[in-house]
């Protein structure tokens, strides 16, 4: 009987707090939706608020321009076009629409037609200003179209400019009104919604102390006996479960440990004499090991190297309570030589009784694969050496042979022109007028000569415009120069117009190269017509040499580094990477050849 009218009461109980439950959550609704039909409200009118600024803003723009074109028309144009009157007129018509939707209200603009006291004022004081300007306006476009007296039109300018300032004046206070009002509105909206969040917390907090709180407890305790009943239900069967559960799959378990251990893993088990209690499946057949090899020790089984077992054996006895970890090379009963990664780790079974696990990774292709790459280095290093000695060798020769040129050039033809002058100068008889004129003109045109050769071989060295100007210059004067000396057309073309010096380093080596590039194109590949191109970008400066000559086989002739073309390539390829650039190489045989430098900037 007390049982039963506990449920009655209970049952009366849930229904007085499902009845409150409701309440509260129709209250937050209906305080959620006033809230938003009011937020929703206000930002109706402060998108309205906003293009009422805008327009009235535009307002001050407009009339500003309306006086722009009157005086462009007034002082400017000679004669006013049809078009400009009609623009004039166009900026007008929007100009008063707008002022009379800002002034009456306008229902496509979202105007209103009521507005403060404020701002009735502010529109009726800005009236007459407004009014003068179109009507003024209206007639100096009409003297306009009818070419009336247009002296009559200085008084009409005159007008316009009066009213504008009283107009922009009275706008700029209107634009500020329409600001201040927008403000309070926000202001207002946020001091209501203050007050509904202030409402909705209420309500929420009276919901959670006199709603949840009691019908969380109640919940509760009917959760605690529901769970006490079930777990007095179900305990013996649970627990049954669980321990049928719990032995096959430590079972389950044992068999995939086993399978994966003797299938995937090279293992064995050993005693500390060394006798093998256990070995899986996959180590057997690496070691091929059977059941007539039973009676052997491990390391008997490992290897068939009698100092190997010692050491085996030796390691065993020496690390079987401390364990082990290492490498070791085997030969097994083939004759194959394997390398395993062997650890050797201590397992106590019972008291006193001691296991060593035994546990391998096969290495072997990894062992050849660190043997290989260090053979692949020690060639490679041997190759560099190799052919660092020929670049050597080739720049001590290429010296020698530039020593030997620049000594040539002095000596057969400077030499020869400077001994040509001293004779000539002596043989002069100042008595013999008209020979002696001759004889000096002569010693003028080989004086020349003799200063055109000093600068030839000078220029070869180093060119002052490279010190001087840059490497823009210098290529230029480089060009110019091998073009006048060699008949071919060799032009020049700096495409960014890049101006920047670089570093005296990287400008001579730039210049060598290119220098290069075209005596190659000139000797080898017999062009007659040559472009060198310079662009740049930010970051990186490009240099491409282009000819017209037989081209060549760019992959068959860098294979020949002791060729002349092969060793012109690599020449340009190491000089290249002193200052951290790169270098291209296209030909195609029979159509011509680009060489193209990238050098960081």
């Amino acid at each position: 009987m007390k049982k039963s009218n506990q449920e009655t009461a209970d049952k009366i109980t849930f229904k007085n707090l499902r009845r409150l439950y409701f309440f509260a959550l129709w209250t937050i609704a209906v305080t959620i939706i006033i809230s938003q039909v009011l937020v929703q409200y206000n930002l109706k009118q402060q998108l309205s608020d906003s293009k009422i600024i805008n327009i009235s803003g535009k307002q001050r723009m407009l009339s500003q321009k309306i006086v722009k074109e009157v005086l462009i028309l007034h002082y400017v144009s000679d004669t006013a076009s049809q078009k400009q009157i009609s623009h004039l007129k166009n900026v007008l018509s929007v100009w008063k629409n707008n002022q009379n939707s800002l002034e009456n209200g306008s229902d496509s603009l979202a105007f209103p037609k009521e507005k403060s006291e404020t701002l009735d004022k502010l529109y009726l004081e800005i009236k007459p200003s407004f009014t003068n300007i179109v009507e003024t306006t209206d007639l100096f476009l009409l003297n306009l179209e009818q070419k009336n007296n247009l002296a009559t039109n200085q008084k009409l300018v005159e007008t316009i400019l009066k009213n504008e300032g009283l107009f922009l004046s009275k706008m700029n206070q209107i634009v500020s009104q329409y600001d201040l009002e927008a403000h309070e509105k926000v202001t207002e909206q946020r001091r209501i919604e203050y007050w509904i969040f202030a409402f909705t917390l209420l309500v929420l907090l009276l919901e959670f102390f006199f709603i949840f709180k009691p019908t969380n407890k109640k919940i509760e305790r009917l959760i605690a006996k529901l769970l006490s009943s079930e777990k007095k239900a179900l305990k013996l069967a649970y627990d049954t479960e669980i321990i049928s559960e719990i032995k096959e799959n430590s079972v389950k378990e044992l068999k995939s440990l086993n399978y994966a251990m003797e299938n995937t893993l090279l293992y064995c088990r050993i005693a500390p004499d060394g006798s093998i209690i256990h070995i899986g499946e996959k180590f057997a057949k690496l070691l091929n090991y059977t059941k007539f090899s039973s009676n052997k020790k491990f390391s008997e089984v490992l290897t068939t190297d009698e100092k190997e077992q010692l050491n085996i054996d030796r390691i065993i006895f020496e690390k079987q309570r401390s364990g082990w970890q290492g490498e070791i090379n085997i030969v097994n009963k083939e004759g194959q030589n394997i390398w395993l990664d062997l650890s050797m780790v201590p397992v106590t079974i019972k008291k006193d009784e001691l296991e060593l696990l035994i546990v391998c990774f096969n290495i072997t292709e990894r062992k050849k694969a660190q043997r290989e790459v260090e053979r692949l280095n020690i060639e490679n290093s041997t190759e560099k050496i190799n052919q660092q000695k020929v670049i050597s060798s080739k720049i001590v020769e290429n010296q020698e042979n530039e020593q030997n040129r620049i000594a040539k050039e002095i000596h057969d033809g400077i030499g020869q022109m400077l001994t040509g002058l001293k004779f000539s100068l002596e043989s002069i008889n100042l008595d013999d007028k008209e020979k002696s004129a001759q004889k000096i003109e002569y010693l003028k045109k080989l004086s020349l000569d003799i200063i055109k050769g000093v600068r030839t071989a000078t220029f070869n060295l180093m060119p002052p415009e490279l010190s001087d100007h840059g490497i823009v210059s210098s290529l230029a004067k480089l060009t110019q120069e091998l073009s006048k000396l060699t008949g071919k057309e060799i032009l020049f073309y700096n495409k960014t117009d890049f101006s920047q010096r670089l570093d005296s380093l990287i400008e001579i080596n730039i210049y060598r190269l290119t220098q290069e590039a075209i005596n190659n194109a000139i000797k080898y590949a017999e062009s007659s017509h040559i472009i060198v191109q310079l662009s740049h970008s930010n970051s990186l400066l490009s240099i491409i040499v282009d000819d017209n000559g037989k081209g060549f086989d760019v992959a068959a002739v860098d294979k020949k580094r002791n060729s002349e073309s092969g060793m012109g390539m690599l020449f340009m390829k190491e000089r290249i990477q002193y200052i951290n650039g790169r270098v291209f190489f296209k030909s195609i045989p029979g159509e011509g050849t680009r060489i193209t430098f990238n050098i960081p900037i």
